[in-house]
Formats: structure tokens, sequence, C-alpha cells
């Protein structure tokens, strides 16, 4: 089934990390890490450096090294994605790293079925090149666009040896429709598990647009789309691009953790397609989904729409006037243009 729409082009900071821990990745094997686990390479927090650390192996380090190569050849570590996609780029983060990163990298790809052992995929897993042997620089961002390919699992190969201290591997989500329909019920289309993907706002001072689809609860303050307190007229606002078109059924605003700095009220519009070229948010043709309604502090709300709605493609969630939101939650079900 086609999507109803072009997707508009995107910042690449709004694209979805498939690798993080948070959204569930996993590094599950790596041929050597006898200075800093493997581990590290997905966190989603920044590396840090602290300068008087050691451990009994050598000087700590926030990352992924392998110790210094004797014999020829190179080292590796395997990832399993968060969440099934298809990479656009990659950031190869060297942060701290000076003295001892890799001289070059690159990266493979391939698509595991199922669930099977780390030795196992090690083994047998059929890899394809999506970035080619590649030069580093140490202490460094290195953001590298790579060949889209469909992906459960990544190889990150390291010349000849040395640390990265985070992996960031970004790009759309390709959920498995048929299992979700299988399973019955509504869906929520706004996840970011499920190929919903936040593509613009009025601001984001204090908390990230991308935090209101993120999977689970909100584990704090830091964890929700927070704005500045606004001094002047209007309202904020979020564009949400479903995963699929949808009728949307069920909404919730969560509120959770905002105890002094949640929204006075908010209002949903949506809209069926983008206006050809146009990202101009404020100006597409917005129909109302839920009218303008009071918010509770630190709550969940939920909202019945009252009826299906027309084919739904993007959801504006306006804040009065401002504050911050955990999640937002659209449920409903996919359908054809």
């Amino acid at each position: 089934m086609a999507a109803i729409i072009s997707r508009p082009i995107v910042d690449a900071s709004s694209l979805v990390d498939l690798a993080s821990e948070r959204l569930g990745g996993a590094v599950i094997a790596a041929n050597d890490e006898f200075f800093a686990p493997k581990e590290r390479l997905i966190l989603p927090e920044p590396a840090v450096f602290i300068p008087d650390k050691y451990t009994d192996c050598g000087k700590w380090m926030d990352g992924w090294e392998t110790r210094r190569r004797r014999e020829p050849g190179h080292d590796w570590c395997v990832l399993r994605l968060g969440l099934r996609g298809i990479a656009r780029s990659v950031v190869v983060d060297t942060a701290h790293f000076k003295g001892n990163y890799p001289e070059s990298c690159s990266i493979d790809a391939a698509v595991v079925e199922g669930h099977p052992a780390a030795a196992e995929i090690v083994a047998k897993a059929a890899w394809t090149p999506i970035l080619d042997r590649t030069a580093l620089r140490g202490d460094s961002e290195n953001v590298f666009d790579v060949r889209p390919q469909q992906a459960t699992h990544l190889r990150l190969n390291i010349f000849p040896d040395g640390g990265v201290a985070r992996l960031r591997v970004l790009g759309d989500v390709t959920p498995d429709w048929q299992a979700l329909e299988r399973a019955g019920g509504d869906v929520d289309l706004a996840a970011l598990e499920h190929g919903g993907l936040v593509v613009g706002c009025s601001d984001m001072f204090f908390g990230k647009m991308q935090n209101l689809i993120l999977p689970g609860p909100s584990r704090g303050m830091h964890d929700g789309w927070e704005t500045k307190r606004r001094r002047g007229p209007g309202h904020d606002w979020a564009v949400v691009r479903l995963g699929w078109p949808a009728s949307i059924r069920r909404i919730e605003v969560d509120t959770s953790h905002y105890k002094g700095n949640a929204p006075g009220r908010c209002s949903l519009d949506w809209c069926r397609r983008a206006p050809e070229g146009n990202e101009m948010w404020t100006s597409w043709p917005w129909q109302p989904l839920l009218a303008e309604t009071p918010l509770q502090p630190h709550a969940r709300h939920t909202f019945e729409t009252g009826v299906a709605r027309d084919v739904t493609m993007f959801v504006r969630l306006n804040i009065f006037p401002d504050g911050g939101v955990a999640r937002l939650r659209l449920f409903g079900r996919r359908i054809s243009d």
C-alpha cells in the first residue's frame, strides 16, 4: 500500500537514531573491548571525559575502545538496532579520543529475522556494505551519508584499532504493519516505534520535540517536550507526521512530571496531506480534531474523538500558552487514501 503523500524534508536532527539504547538497541558482540566496553557506543547521552579516572586496564574512556593491534586485521562490533529501519546517515563520534581513535571505519548492514544468538549472527548474517572504508577525525563528530539499506543489525569495522565514543544511526523506522494488525485493536500511529515523527515545532528550549513520541512513560521533566515561557501573544505547537495514514479514534495528552509548568489548555488539529513544497506548518489546511480543552498538571488525559476521522497524516498539538507535555499518543486504524 503506497503512502498518500510525499514526506516533507526534515532536518537531519529530527531523524530517528535507530541504534539508540533508549529504543531497545544493543551492542551484542565485539572482537575486543579491552579498554572500554562496547555497550557505551549507543548510550543516549553525550560522552564525557574524567581526567583522573583510571581502571585496572588503563585510562577510563566513555565509549568502546580496543587494545593496540600488533597483528594484521581490524576490530569490529555488531549492533542490534532498537528499531528496524532504513539508515540514511551515521555519526561516528570520536569525542575525547585524541591519540587513540581509529584511522578509518566502514559499516555493513544486515536483516536478521527472528532472535538468533549473537554468535550465529556474527557467523552467518549476510552483510551488505553501506559505508566504504572512510577516514576518521579524532575528538570529532564524523557524519557520513550511507547507502540506504533496510536493516535490523549493523557491523562497525574500525581500522586497525582504537576508540569510538558513540555511534548514531539516523534513518526511517519501517514497522511490521502486518504483525501490528494481526495483534488487533487500535495502534498508536504517532509512536516513534511505529514510524511517527515530530517534523516541526514552535519552540523546544527545555525539551526536545521528539521526546513527545518516545516509547514508554516519561522518565522526568528532561524526557518530554517543553517550551520556554511565552511573554507575548500566541501559543506553542508541535506537528506530528503519523507512521501511516490513519483514522484517529483516541488521544492521550500526558503532562506527567510537569507540575508547575504544564500548559493550561491544549487543542489538536488534523491534516490529510501537506501542500506540495509548503513547510510553513501554520498555513496548512488544518481541521479541528480536539477543541481547546483544559489540562491538569502531572496527569494523563484521554480523549475520544467521537467519530473516526477521515484519512489523517499530520496532527498538530497546540498548547496554550506554553509549557511541557511528556507524551502524545494518537490511537487509530491504518487506512488507505
